[in-house]
Order: C-alpha cells, then structure tokens, then sequence
C-alpha cells in the first residue's frame, strides 16, 4: 500500500504523481472521487497525471489517447493498450493506494528497468 498524500493537500480537479515503479497517478475529480492509474501512457512515455481530465477520463497530454478513470480501459487511438487502475482509499485523512497485482503496460522501449525507481523512505 501505498501513501499518496493526506486528502487535504490534492484539491478536486488536480491531480499527483506517485515515484513508484511503475509511476501511479491520483486523480481527485471535480466531483470529489478519488482515481488511480498507471501514470504512463501505453503508446507513449508521457505522464498522464499531466493530462486533461473531463468526466471518468485522463487524456494523454501527448497525443489525445483517453483512459477511464474507473477501470483504466483505453478509448481513443494511438494508444491500444489499457492502464492498470489501482484501489484507493482514505485511511486517517490519507490517500492510500494498493497498487493492482496486474502486469503493467508500458509504452515501447519502456520496461520496468527504465521507469523510476522511488528514493528509500525514512525510517526516523
């Protein structure tokens, strides 16, 4: 699981993007949902938590592929393949993340290697 940031900080409308590997992306809608998707985009390496979002869907600020929000299902072309969703709940006032047991989809040339790799956290 992962901790996103407390509920208080992601105003509705924005949204973040987690330094996991693979990055995650969450979304607070206008109408006060929460999200979260694999943040890169399956046609291309472009973060999605860059992108616009209107209604359930993250579009790619790249080249205008659609993601539903709710299931991670891909809409408009280039891209071909879906996102990961992942469950999110808010726990004590954080946005908590559990990340999906699927195997990601990533764009061309992209493989688990290249993708960031999170800085340790603290223990202090």
């Amino acid at each position: 699981m992962h901790k996103a940031c407390p509920l208080s900080e992601l105003a509705p409308g924005e949204a973040l993007r987690l330094d996991t590997t693979p990055p995650i992306a969450v979304f607070h809608t206008e109408e006060g949902e929460l999200f979260a998707l694999d943040d890169t985009c399956t046609h291309q390496d472009a973060s999605l938590a860059d992108g616009w979002v209107e209604d359930c869907w993250v579009e790619c600020p790249l080249h205008a592929s659609r993601f539903d929000l709710r299931t991670g299902a891909v809409d408009a072309p280039p891209a071909k393949l879906p996102i990961r969703s992942h469950a999110v709940t808010v726990i004590d006032g954080d946005i908590m993340i559990t990340e999906s047991k699927d195997a990601p989809n990533l764009p061309p040339g992209l493989t688990m290697a290249s993708t960031p790799t999170p800085a340790p956290r603290s223990t202090s």
